[in-house]
């Protein structure tokens, strides 16, 4: 499992100081970036060779709202490897209580959006 800390700041919430629901999808991205690089993924590199990960779908769930000043773990977890397609689970957690819950489905695609090959460090999480 792949843990990465956020902080909400003031930018992350509504009128209220409490998080915007879209800045939730936003946190779980950067988890995932950060995933990826610590797998050896370069995906400045894979760009360079004309390939990007795209997010296919996504399922969420708002548990309890996050507020100015959480700190905040995301947790990722590897649900399902395919040649063509990654599905994570991912929970964003406040102390031990979960307060937003997405699972996400990546592919890789060309620049052009044909459908290629995950990486093989990607597929071997299989």
């Amino acid at each position: 499992m792949h843990k990465f800390p956020i902080r909400v700041y003031y930018e992350d919430t509504d009128m209220g100081g409490v998080v915007y629901y879209a800045n939730y999808l936003r946190f779980i991205e950067r988890a995932r970036s950060d995933w990826v690089r610590k797998l050896g993924n370069d995906q400045n590199a894979m760009r360079d060779d004309g390939l990007i990960w795209v997010v296919q779908r996504v399922e969420a769930d708002y548990r309890t709202p996050a507020r100015f000043d959480d700190e905040l773990m995301v947790e990722t977890e590897v649900a399902k490897v395919s040649p063509a397609r990654l599905v994570m689970e991912q929970r964003v957690m406040r102390g031990e209580v979960e307060i937003f819950q997405a699972k996400v489905t990546v592919a890789c695609v060309t620049a052009e959006g044909k459908p290629q090959r995950l990486p093989a460090e990607i597929r071997a999480l299989s």
